[in-house]
């Protein structure tokens, strides 16, 4: 399967990938960043899977969602009938379940089934046994349940069957995992519990106040992101998978699954423009109990609970995305310094509050210590947005977004009332305005560059208008956007930045598509600058970049004409819904 191929399931804790062909790829249990019980996605079905369609297995003739929900619906239709699989995780009581319907349309369809269950990321064959005629697998810690309608033989360590469908038939597979060490689960009901599913999407989407051209596409995103949210603690995860290649065949694979500071405030900055203030007020507490400590301590990212090692390992018995090695779990990068979550991090709470979000105490005294980080260390270089693996540099929008902490900062004692040393940091933020103005612009080129020094350019440069550290209209604001697009653009998408033999700025191999986000982020400056005919243009190519049902990966390889990355991905659909509101 194509990344595209794939549609996502979940329940907020955690998440499945199902392919057009009926087969469920990925799925961690019990969490997000759990250990995988399928992972036919990184390696084979060896490692695990799910494959539930009509006999000979080929690839549904339709799927969509139910209207604004993450209830998935596939249909084949045969030469003998139609036949339609509805794949959803209702919203966790106590045991993660996953829930596929197989009904009869018309005719009579014949419909088989095949279980891989392998747990620790494809490595362990679970021990299989029957029980009250349904099947459970137990492999250390894990253990899973399948409620089958229909009787599966064991063989070659997989379980199968084949069944006959008929118009009106309803047959429901409960797969639900538990600790092993536990009793079996209570079984759910299918239809109840699909009821309440749907129910409480609708209810979700019915908060949503954008009302514009784009209105399913803002929806789709919003429903992506909300399913991206750890709903125990309110973190939100950059994707639900790892090692989904940027470059097909490349090393250019990581973890996804945890949660970026960066990431999750532009998540919550476009589900809050939305109306989802709730979610702000979870994440802010988080952000609390994760950063809790020294502000010296911040890291970039955290576990879903706010955990802080996450080391990172290679699973060298997966062969990886289309060839694609390493498979890694863990994130080095949570090692990095980044300065600019800060001005993130800042900037969120800001917005948060200033859309009604209630004052916290505890939350003002940390991002006074953040500031007072900020105050001593933003001149030093640093990785950077993109996480570069080469040397620390001074990047241009660490910087910027240095500033913006500063900014929002004495924004909030302005309009907040809130006490601290408000003139110190207004001119420390003209300070810093004046540094990055002198020694990150190139007056000859009329750009910013990337980093100080630096000749190239990079498309975190369209946030300067965006944040306000200089007008739209300003004729280096100007320049920036006309340099972009002239050496960024690559079939009309953007680059992040100009990867090539003599430029190391990353310290991989290999080459990258085209970062989805900083298209989207072209289309919002575009409208800022009152090019809305241009932006609408990009915006709609854009668009059609989206897989049938809606989802985005990280990156779009115009060499290939496919989506690459980890998918469905948080920081493509979060600058969709700006774009959208931008053109609206």
């Amino acid at each position: 399967m194509r990344i595209e191929d794939y549609a996502l399931i979940g329940d907020m804790q955690s998440a499945a990938l199902v392919a057009r062909d009926g087969s469920i790829d990925w799925l961690c249990l019990p969490r997000f960043d759990s250990p995988s019980c399928f992972a036919a996605l990184l390696g084979g079905e060896r490692n695990g899977h799910w494959w539930l369609g009509p006999t000979g297995r080929r690839h549904a003739d339709r799927r969509r969602y139910r209207p604004d929900t993450l209830i998935l619906e596939s249909e084949w239709d045969t030469p003998t009938g139609t036949v339609r699989v509805i794949d959803y995780m209702p919203p966790r009581d106590r045991n993660p379940d996953v829930v596929r319907i197989v009904e009869g349309v018309s005719g009579t369809v014949e419909v088989s089934t095949q279980l891989r269950v392998r747990f620790d990321y494809g490595r362990i064959v679970p021990w299989v046994r029957r029980s009250n005629g349904h099947l459970q697998a137990i492999g250390g810690p894990d253990s899973v349940w399948l409620h089958s309608p229909v009787p599966l033989k064991g063989g070659d360590y997989a379980h199968r069957a084949t069944f006959t469908v008929k118009e009106g038939d309803r047959l429901p597979f409960i797969f639900t995992w538990h600790p092993s060490h536990e009793p079996m689960p209570q079984q759910i009901d299918a239809d109840d519990q699909l009821d309440e599913t749907e129910a409480f999407w609708a209810e979700w989407v019915a908060k949503c106040t954008y009302d514009g051209p784009y209105r399913d596409a803002v929806v789709r995103s919003l429903i992506t992101l909300k399913a991206l949210t750890y709903a125990p603690t309110g973190g939100i995860v950059a994707a639900p998978t790892t090692s989904l290649p940027e470059d097909l065949g490349g090393v250019r694979n990581w973890d996804y699954r945890f949660c970026w500071l960066r990431d999750a405030t532009m998540t919550l900055d476009a589900l809050i423009s939305s109306g989802y203030l709730e979610e702000a007020a979870d994440w802010r507490s988080w952000l609390l109990r994760a950063i809790a400590g020294r502000p010296q301590d911040l890291q970039i990212m955290y576990g879903v609970a706010g955990e802080r090692r996450l080391p990172e390992l290679r699973l060298d018995w997966l062969d990886g995305y289309e060839d694609s090695r390493p498979v890694r779990i863990g994130n080095e990068a949570v090692k990095q310094l980044q300065l600019d979550v800060y001005g993130e991090v800042m900037n969120c709470l800001y917005v948060s509050r200033s859309r009604g979000l209630w004052p916290d105490d505890r939350a003002w005294t940390i991002q006074r210590q953040l500031l007072d980080y900020v105050e001593d260390h933003w001149d030093e270089p640093d990785e950077g947005l993109w996480e570069v693996r080469g040397p620390r540099r001074h990047f241009v929008h660490s910087k910027v977004m240095c500033w913006a902490a500063l900014d929002r900062g004495v924004k909030y004692v302005e309009r907040f009332g809130r006490t601290g040393p408000v003139e110190k940091w207004r001119t420390l933020r003209d300070v810093v305005h004046a540094e990055i103005c002198e020694k990150g612009y190139d007056p000859r080129r009329n750009t910013f560059t990337q980093s100080y020094g630096s000749s190239e350019l990079d498309a975190a440069l369209l946030m300067i208008p965006v944040v306000g550290f200089l007008p739209i209209d300003d004729p280096r604001v100007v320049g920036t956007l006309a340099a972009i697009e002239k050496e960024l653009l690559s079939d009309g998408f953007v680059l992040r930045y100009p990867i090539a033999e003599d430029n190391d700025v990353d310290g991989l191999p290999g080459g990258e598509g085209a970062f989805l986000a900083c298209s989207f982020w072209l289309v919002e400056v575009m409208a800022m600058q009152g090019r809305k005919e241009e932006a609408k243009d990009l915006f709609e190519r854009l668009l059609a970049l989206r897989n049938d049902v809606g989802l985005l990966a990280e990156e779009y390889d115009p060499r290939y004409g496919r989506l690459v990355g980890n998918f469905p991905q948080a920081f493509s659909h979060v600058p969709l819904i700006h774009a959208a509101r931008a053109l609206s």
